[in-house]
């Protein structure tokens, strides 16, 4: 499964690092090393300079990534992405392909704003649950949880939730044991309480 995690100038670190790690540690202890191939994907392909100055050079930029089955979004200061159509325009047809799209902290905002969000049940950092609810009342904002999922769509808290979520989504992708081999590996108390669709 190709997982494609899209990354911008300002985006927050561990919501891309973090899963990048959880999937990147599934393959290894699954002991099939194309379990997953996770990526790191830019609008240009270029080095990006993430939150404190931290630079990461992508894999690929938007013409050049090959196709992508899993789609994560991070947060970050992504007032900026939200104002480039672009951007926008890249991440609802990527969404529409993928089979299954999540995000990471305000990366619900990119998706709201992509209108891969409709009017389902989501979540984000919690200082930004105001925000994403007055900008997208349609949308059913949820307290105090680490992720949501919502079948084909997941979104996450802020930060190191989405290596929550991400442990989450290689249970649903592969199965429990191999997450809880996966958290064990990182030395990660996995948080598996939160919502999910019925």
């Amino acid at each position: 499964m190709n997982v494609g995690i899209y990354i911008y100038d300002k985006a927050e670190v561990l919501d891309f690092s973090g899963p990048f790690e959880v999937f990147s540690t599934a393959s290894r202890v699954s002991g099939s090393p194309e379990t997953f191939n996770v990526f790191l994907v830019s609008e240009t392909g270029n080095t990006v300079s993430a939150r404190g100055g931290f630079n990461v050079n992508p894999n690929y930029g938007f013409l050049d990534h090959p196709s992508i089955d899993l789609l994560i979004i991070v947060g970050g200061v992504h007032t900026e992405e939200m104002r480039k159509p672009g951007v926008l325009s890249w991440i609802g047809k990527e969404s529409r392909k993928a089979q299954i799209v999540a995000s990471v902290c305000t990366g619900a905002f990119l998706l709201a704003e992509a209108g891969v969000l409709s009017n389902q049940k989501v979540t984000t950092h919690w200082e930004d649950i105001p925000g994403l609810r007055e900008g997208y009342p349609q949308l059913n904002v949820l307290d105090n949880q680490r992720w949501v999922d919502e079948g084909n769509i997941i979104t996450s808290g802020g930060i190191s939730a989405g290596i929550d979520m991400s442990l989450h989504l290689v249970s649903k992708i592969k199965n429990k044991d191999l997450a809880e081999k996966t958290a064990k590996q990182m030395e990660f108390d996995w948080t598996t309480n939160t919502y999910k669709a019925n």
